[in-house]
Protein backbone atom coordinates (compact mmCIF):
# COMPACT_ATOMS: atom_id res chain seq x y z
CA UNK A 1 0.00 0.00 0.00
CA UNK A 2 1.40 3.32 -1.03
CA UNK A 3 0.48 6.57 0.60
CA UNK A 4 -2.00 6.93 -2.87
CA UNK A 5 -3.85 3.67 -1.75
CA UNK A 6 -4.13 5.13 1.66
CA UNK A 7 -7.98 5.53 2.60
CA UNK A 8 -8.93 9.00 3.67
CA UNK A 9 -10.85 8.22 6.52
CA UNK A 10 -11.04 4.61 9.01
CA UNK A 11 -8.74 2.58 10.61
CA UNK A 12 -5.83 1.18 9.49
CA UNK A 13 -4.01 -1.71 11.20
CA UNK A 14 -0.23 -2.27 12.37
CA UNK A 15 0.72 -5.02 9.07
CA UNK A 16 -0.62 -1.80 6.87
CA UNK A 17 1.63 0.66 8.37
CA UNK A 18 4.73 -1.50 9.00
CA UNK A 19 4.38 -3.70 6.19
CA UNK A 20 4.17 -7.38 5.75
CA UNK A 21 6.60 -9.74 4.00
CA UNK A 22 4.42 -13.15 3.79
CA UNK A 23 1.20 -10.77 2.27
CA UNK A 24 3.82 -8.78 0.34
CA UNK A 25 2.24 -5.32 1.66
CA UNK A 26 4.97 -2.77 1.82
CA UNK A 27 5.67 -0.68 4.39
CA UNK A 28 4.94 2.75 4.94
CA UNK A 29 7.22 3.15 8.02
CA UNK A 30 10.00 0.90 7.42
CA UNK A 31 10.97 0.52 11.43
CA UNK A 32 10.56 -2.50 13.50
CA UNK A 33 7.35 -3.33 15.83
CA UNK A 34 9.65 -2.56 18.90
CA UNK A 35 10.64 0.32 17.22
CA UNK A 36 6.61 1.66 16.51
CA UNK A 37 5.77 0.92 20.26
CA UNK A 38 8.51 2.75 21.46
CA UNK A 39 7.71 5.28 19.43
CA UNK A 40 4.08 5.14 20.16
CA UNK A 41 4.89 5.64 23.99
CA UNK A 42 7.11 8.55 23.77
CA UNK A 43 4.92 10.54 21.29
CA UNK A 44 6.73 10.19 18.13
CA UNK A 45 4.56 8.13 16.58
CA UNK A 46 -0.09 8.55 17.00
CA UNK A 47 -1.61 6.43 19.71
CA UNK A 48 -3.90 3.32 18.30
CA UNK A 49 -7.59 2.89 19.05
CA UNK A 50 -7.87 -0.35 20.77
CA UNK A 51 -10.17 -2.05 19.00
CA UNK A 52 -10.70 -5.65 20.62
CA UNK A 53 -8.62 -6.83 23.45
CA UNK A 54 -5.27 -8.27 21.57
CA UNK A 55 -5.84 -5.36 18.53
CA UNK A 56 -4.90 -1.66 18.01
CA UNK A 57 -5.81 0.14 15.31
CA UNK A 58 -4.79 3.68 13.73
CA UNK A 59 -6.86 6.25 12.17
CA UNK A 60 -6.11 7.12 8.57
CA UNK A 61 -5.70 10.78 8.98
CA UNK A 62 -3.08 10.39 11.79
CA UNK A 63 -0.89 7.97 9.70
CA UNK A 64 -1.42 10.33 6.60
CA UNK A 65 -0.34 13.26 8.82
CA UNK A 66 2.44 11.50 10.20
CA UNK A 67 3.62 10.79 6.47
CA UNK A 68 3.39 14.12 5.54
CA UNK A 69 5.21 15.17 8.37
CA UNK A 70 8.31 13.42 7.06
CA UNK A 71 8.72 15.30 3.22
Amino acid sequence: MNTSQLPVTGFISLRQILGHAQSETPALIPVSRTTWWRGVKNGRYPQGIKISERRTAWRAEDIQCLLNSFK
